[in-house]
Order: C-alpha cells, then structure tokens, then sequence
C-alpha cells in the first residue's frame, strides 16, 4: 500500500464498479462487497459502490450507487435484471462504454474453444478506459496477448486472480509475494472436481462413472463434465499461469492433455501398493506444458483430499512452496476478486 493511500483525507472514497454477468459467481460478488464494505472503509478509505449490473436481459444502471442485496432479490424472484427497479434495455458492451465508472467485474460462463463473450466485454471496457477483474479462464486462455496488449495500450489493469485457484491466492502470491524470485516449475492440482472423483475412487473403490454421478448428484460436478473430467479446465489454468508467470505465449491448443476417465480402481489400489497415488497434475516450466494423471508418493505435500486445490512453485530464493485452499464455490472465488478490486482501489488512490 503506498503512504498516500493511508491519508483518510484523501478525496477518493468510492470504486464504481460494473458487474457482467449474474449467475452464482456474481451473485456472490454482489454479496461480499454488501457485507464487506464498511470493513473495506475503516482499513483502505474506499468502498465499493456497484453502478450497474448486467445479464443477457439487459442491466440496471444508477451512477449514485446500487443496492448489491436488491439486485440479488430481482434476479432471484424475476430471472431478468431488467426487471430491477433501475432496469434499462441495454447491451452488455454499450453498458460498459457509456456508464461512468472505474473497474469492470467479467463473471460471464467460461467458454475455453472461444472465449467470448469475456473476450469482447474485456475489450470493450479497456477501449473504455476501465480496469478489469476476470474470473473467467477462457478468454485468458486463448487470447492472452491480445489481452494484456489492449490493457498495456489503453494504461488499464487487468487483473485475474480469481481465474486460476478460486480462493487459493496463485498469480498475485507468485508476482508480489514471491517477487525477485525466479520461477522454474509450477506444477498443481487446479480442479476440485477431479481430485473430488480420484479421493473418493481410490477411498471407497468405486469405479469412475460411479462416483461421477454422486459428484454430480452433490453438486460437485457439473451435469455436462467434460470440461473437467477431459483435464481441459486444469489446462486452461496451466496456460495462465504459464503466460502470466513464466513469460510465454501459449494457448490451450499447445497443451499436452489427458483427462481421468481411464484411471480404474485397481490402478489406484496398485499405485497405494507402492506408497504413492494418482493425481491430475498440471505441470509447466520452459520445457514442459501438460496435464495428465500422475503418481505422488502418499506422504508428499500435493497429495490433497477432496475438492481442495494445491499449487506448488518451485523457485531459485525460495525453493518449494506449497499453497492449499478452495478452488470454487461462490464466496471463495469472490474473495479473490475482492483482493484484485482492492489492489485497483489502493493503486487509484495512489495515482489520484
């Protein structure tokens, strides 16, 4: 934080914000910033104040600030945002370059073959001359330099922590706390929903599509897997944090990818025989970009349970460091856009 920001008498107090999309992640924006903001005032000076919301109904728009808790009711009880009480029949891409704000919150389902519409909204918003904070790995994935091109040409922020590990601080760990560090592997397991399925697998010895169902049934996987199951979710997260960390400029098409759904009760039951188990691992470093399923001895670090998340870096000061958390879940994901929206506060007050 720079000292400027620390000035209580400093005139900026408020991040206007656009939210896109309202399924359960932005649901769950909308309820943090409520319950946060005057926590964010009392430790940063600023609050978060939502000016509009969007979905594929058109959005609801009010420059003095919104209520996050209404717009939540309206969705819920009528379906569509333009029912709210600030409702208006406009385009997604219009909201975001006519209304006055600050930062544009891209939470829209995630499409990993084209990455639209995040990768037109983002585009839109940093011709716009507005910040970014992006939950969503498709546009990253296939259209990083683009991207990162536009925010670096229109002098905007781009962040997306949110993309990658959920609740599990990765990007900003690896590029603030392990700044001067050079990092050589990054290898994880990036999708609960997998590590799900393998735990209870190699647990109770059921076979694959056994456990899928009741992962589905939890609502631990999604009715349509395949993203997850086929390892393509892992993947995309790799080529971020790939791109983002280590410098490259790859997209998910140069993956080497092997999804789970051949590994067999008896392979895990053999793979304990020996002390280790089977993990969907993602791996990168200069040589080497892939996802497939691993053995790890039963006693290493990355040898997690249940839907958890796990990264490892491995680095030239720091040497290894294991970060553990949640990779989903509404709450979890949003406190991650949380931390990205007060890097952004905290920056704008400094540069005001």
């Amino acid at each position: 934080m720079c000292e400027k920001s620390l000035n209580k008498s400093n005139d900026f107090k408020e991040l206007k914000v656009i939210l896109v999309g309202l399924g359960v992640i932005g649901k769950g924006v909308l309820k943090v910033i409520d319950a946060k903001n005057i926590d964010l005032f009392k430790k940063y000076g600023f609050k978060i104040s939502v000016v509009a919301a969007c979905d594929s109904s058109g959005a609801t728009v009010n420059e003095n600030g919104i209520n996050p808790l209404s717009i939540i009711k309206t969705k819920e009880e009528t379906g569509k945002i333009v029912n709210h009480e600030f409702g208006v029949q406009k385009g997604i891409l219009e909201v975001i370059e006519s209304v006055n704000a600050d930062v544009v919150i891209e939470v829209t389902p995630t499409n990993i073959e084209t990455g639209e519409p995040a990768k037109s909204y983002t585009l839109k918003a940093f011709e716009s001359k507005k910040h970014v904070v992006s939950a969503n790995k498709g546009a990253l994935a296939v259209a990083y330099s683009e991207l990162m091109n536009s925010a670096e040409k229109n002098d905007v922020m781009f962040r997306y922590e949110a993309s990658v590990g959920g609740a599990m601080p990765v990007i900003n760990l690896a590029r603030e706390s392990l700044a001067g560090n050079n990092i050589k592997n990054i290898k994880g397991i990036l999708n609960g929903t997998t590590n799900y399925i393998l735990t209870k697998m190699e647990k109770e010895g059921l076979d694959f599509n056994t456990i899928l169902k009741e992962a589905q049934e939890l609502g631990i996987a999604e009715t349509n897997p395949h993203q997850d199951v086929s390892g393509l979710d892992t993947a995309a997260k790799m080529v971020i944090l790939a791109n983002t960390l280590l410098g490259k400029d790859c997209t998910i098409k140069d993956v080497k990818l092997e999804g789970i759904t051949r590994i067999t009760p008896e392979a895990l039951k053999m793979a304990n025989k020996s002390g280790t188990t089977i993990k969907l691992i993602g791996e990168v470093s200069n040589k080497k970009l892939e996802v497939c399923p691993k053995l790890i001895p039963i006693d290493h670090p990355m040898n997690v349970k249940g839907s958890l998340n796990v990264a490892m870096f491995d680095t030239d000061l720091a040497k290894d460091v294991v970060v553990v958390g949640r990779g989903a879940g509404d709450i979890e994901t949003s406190s991650a856009i949380l931390s990205d929206l007060i890097f952004i506060g905290n920056s704008k007050k400094c540069n005001d």
